[in-house]
């Protein structure tokens, strides 16, 4: 397995609220990529960063501080599109961690969910599930095209 620099692409699955998206993410990352990636649960709460560690994240870290330390360390940044808005998960998304997603140099795989208040025009109305199987073949593309992992179990 091609490795960045020898060692694994860092994927930061950033979530909050109940981590439940954030959950859902790490298990299909793991189960199609196996542990070709490192997977970093980073949550806007504790409860969300639970749920992320549980499903199989390498390791977790919480809060303002930890996305903001964390985001330009990654190699790609994996969650809903309210990640790059301020305030947005009812609050919990404070405007320095939506700066510094939205601003560090990861490629970033957005999940269209209108919860955000967000709306993109030409996205279609799909199902969460099939948005999120999208995310994750986006994810494998990027890191197949980069060399960061040679072979793709889904």
């Amino acid at each position: 397995m091609p490795e960045k620099n020898g060692k694994k692409p860092v994927i930061a699955v950033i979530d909050g609220q109940g981590g439940g998206i954030g959950r859902t993410l790490v298990e299909k990352l793991r189960s199609s990529y196996g542990s070709s990636m490192l997977i970093r649960a980073i949550g806007t709460n504790s409860a969300a960063t639970a749920a992320m560690l549980k499903a199989g994240a390498d390791e977790g870290a919480t809060g303002e501080n930890a996305v903001v330390f964390n985001a330009p360390k990654a190699d790609i940044i994996i969650g809903v599109i309210g990640i790059i808005a301020a305030n947005s998960m009812l609050g919990e998304l404070s405007p320095a961690m939506a700066s510094a997603i939205a601003g560090c140099c990861a490629q970033k795989v957005l999940i269209p969910v209108g919860k955000c208040g967000i709306n993109i025009a030409g996205v279609k109305d799909d199902q969460l599930q099939s948005h999120i199987d999208s995310a994750i073949g986006m994810v494998g593309a990027i890191a197949g095209d980069r060399g960061w992992i040679s072979t793709i179990k889904a």
